[in-house]
């Protein structure tokens, strides 16, 4: 039976995306923890890849960049 646990490529991919569409709307890790309503601790583990996210949590990063899904999970 295939692994569900997510590859650390996978999660470090994610967390670049994240910082990338970030950093391109001149975003503070600070003001996305603050739009997404996360600690800035969480922002800072997903954008480094040490910490695999809920899909609630992917869509609040998502609202909160105002960006689509697809921009920040890896294909």
């Amino acid at each position: 039976m295939p692994s569900t646990k997510p590859e650390k490529s996978d999660l470090a991919a994610f967390g670049s995306n994240v910082r990338r569409v970030r950093t391109r709307q001149k975003i503070s890790q600070e003001r996305l923890a603050e739009l997404a309503d996360l600690n800035i601790r969480t922002v800072q583990k997903i954008e480094a890849g040490d910490l695999n996210v809920l899909v609630t949590t992917v869509l609040r990063i998502q609202r909160a960049l105002k960006s689509f899904p697809n921009d920040l999970v890896p294909r």
